[in-house]
């Protein structure tokens, strides 16, 4: 059986996606934060690890893009998984003064927090959240997780779908350390940095121009070595083992001061 590892408690998100990608039975092992699924993966108690990057309502996931850079593991796969988050608790909507769930997800339902006057306390999980809930047992106490959380630890549902907007999607990668051999429909992930000078971020997008290779994603984050300094985490369409894309790769090399290719894997659909 595949073992896959993923952030927070059972019910969580990154849970359920890595369900969805698979669409077959796996056995899913909780890890306590980011790091430590990529670990378990890394140290062969997992073959695959799901990682949250990006959502569509707050933006990109910056730690996951920090240990990406980290991780000896190769992408393999990504997936688009929708976000129906709950207010989940005891009490009342007209009791509930506070609520708590992973800060992304309070990002997500900021706009229904702010009108009900909630302070918000943050967790290191959405599910983990409905956890710390029913273990409170407090009618003013209420947090944010999906339909699956709640099942889980059996805890009522006070309000479906809070999220600023319902078109709520978070992108997950699947990594682990094998390669995909190439198909009709792959993206590649690669991150590099470029020396602080003028024009050198121009010719390394210049080369995708070149090519007519479409760059879905350009992402900059911070070294953490040099102030001021950025690594760049760049998608774009086709397989690095295309002659032309390979090609293209060493062109961009040259212009860089460092260059890791996360991966390339088959290109997902929004369901």
């Amino acid at each position: 059986m595949i073992h896959v590892s993923f952030q927070g408690e059972r019910g969580a998100y990154s849970e359920a996606a890595a369900r969805s990608f698979f669409n077959e039975k796996i056995q899913t092992v909780p890890q306590t934060t980011f790091a430590e699924v990529l670990e378990s993966t890394s140290n062969d108690k997992t073959q695959y690890s799901v990682l949250p990057v990006e959502n569509s309502i707050e933006g990109s996931v910056g730690e996951s893009y920090d240990l990406l850079y980290l991780t000896s593991l190769n992408a393999t796969g990504e997936i688009y998984h929708r976000i129906e988050h709950c207010l989940i608790g005891t009490g009342n909507i007209d009791q509930i003064d506070t609520v708590y769930s992973h800060p992304q997800a309070l990002g997500q339902c900021r706009k229904f927090i702010e009108e009900h006057n909630m302070k918000k306390i943050p967790a290191y999980d959405t599910a983990g959240s409905v956890k710390m809930i029913k273990e409170l047992n407090k009618d003013n106490c209420a947090c944010i997780a999906s339909k699956d959380a709640a099942e889980i630890y059996n805890m009522p549902i006070i309000l479906e779908n809070i999220a600023n907007n319902l078109n709520n999607y978070t992108r997950f990668l699947i990594l682990s350390k094998k390669n995909n051999s190439e198909t009709r429909n792959d993206k590649t992930s690669i991150i590099f940095s470029i020396k602080h000078e003028p024009g050198s971020l121009f010719r390394i997008i210049e080369n995708f121009h070149k090519n007519n290779v479409n760059l879905t994603k350009i992402e900059s984050r911070p070294t953490k070595a040099n102030t001021w300094e950025y690594n760049f985490y760049v998608d774009f369409e086709g397989h690095q083992t295309n002659s032309k894309i390979s090609k293209m790769l060493d062109s961009i090399k040259q212009d860089t001061l460092f260059m890791k290719i996360l991966g390339s894997y088959p290109s997902a659909k929004l369901n």
